[in-house]
């Protein structure tokens, strides 16, 4: 059963809009939809060309991420054929090149959309993220102090990047590239996690094993290649649903992640787009770096073989006892 349409925006009907958008989410589904309204001009830009996974939310379910085009998309919504490893088929992602798409989207209650740092029909990677993870509990002051480690590798390095509030309880530093592979695009990633690492060992950690990072911001190198960063100014699912917010790194002290939401995103931002104003030029990466992280194990795949490593040994210290 088709839902009644409240009202329509661009061609798109839009229905339930004074419902509750999702469980303990505190918002109405009209705020999310006056959200991306609201910043359809900035955001379309980040999303376009490159192949969504979004997150939906309803009402009595639990959130659930959507790679697939949902069943009934309208025609004029553009797509992309993907392969899906975790399904071992080809999926049909969307792409989101307009306001329209983006209401539509709003409409099927996608709160989240995370983007690649690749766009549809190009060869190679437009960026590289570190994402600044803090331990349970961590007051947001740590992650700051962080991300400004982060920005002494990345000077020391001789590039640049800008910095965003994930939406959740971390940080994004961004760093737009050119000329590079996928794999040197993610060695050099690996390099400035472990060079920012290096700068101050007691608060930073490449620790990919959670027992193992010891009560320290994880600084998370592995969302290269295929991985997705969640776009600036999307909301997440958590109460009152944040929005990832950039931020200069001059306001950083000042910043917490809970002052950006759908309902106070928009007039904060007013006419700005500090994203496009904050992000640097593509940069080509230093041959060092580069060299560097391709000496530098990849994360999931040491982290699996030390998992495999630590359960023989249980396993063995049982059979002595």
């Amino acid at each position: 059963m088709t839902a009644v349409a409240d009202e329509e925006r661009d061609g798109v009907g839009l229905s339930s809009l004074d419902s509750s958008l999702g469980d303990g989410l505190e918002v109405t589904k009209r705020d999310l939809v006056d959200h991306f309204d609201a910043v359809a001009d900035r955001i379309v830009p980040l999303l376009a060309g490159r192949p969504l996974s979004v997150k939906r939310v309803r009402p009595g379910q639990a959130p659930f991420m959507q790679r697939n085009v949902s069943k009934g998309a309208p025609d004029w919504v553009r797509t992309a054929p993907m392969w899906s490893e975790g399904s071992h088929r080809e999926i049909h992602q969307v792409l989101c090149d307009d306001r329209r798409t983006l209401l539509w989207l709003a409409n099927q209650r996608a709160v989240e959309l995370h983007v690649p740092f690749f766009r549809v029909g190009e060869s190679e990677p437009t960026g590289l993220v570190l994402d600044l993870d803090p331990p349970e509990g961590a007051d947001f002051s740590v992650v700051v102090r962080v991300a400004r480690l982060v920005r002494q590798a990345l000077e020391d390095s001789g590039l640049a990047g800008a910095v965003k509030t994930s939406g959740s309880k971390g940080l994004h530093i961004v760093v737009p590239v050119r000329g590079a592979t996928f794999e040197d695009v993610a060695a050099a990633t690996r390099a400035l996690a472990a060079r920012t690492e290096r700068l101050d060992p007691d608060v930073a950690t490449t620790a990919y094993l959670l027992q193992d990072r010891g009560g320290r911001v994880f600084v998370d190198s592995t969302r290269s290649g295929q991985g997705t960063i969640v776009a600036a100014y999307s909301p997440r699912i958590r109460p009152g649903l944040p929005v990832s917010f950039p931020v200069g790194w001059e306001d950083l002290d000042d910043a917490r992640p809970g002052d950006f939401t759908v309902t106070t995103a928009a007039e904060l931002l007013g006419d700005r787009d500090p994203w496009a104003d904050v992000l640097p030029a593509p940069q080509a990466l230093p041959g060092d770096l580069v060299g560097e992280g391709h000496a530098i194990p990849i994360a999931r795949v040491q982290a699996m073989h030390e998992g495999k490593r630590r359960k023989r040994a249980e396993r063995d210290a049982a059979g002595q006892d």
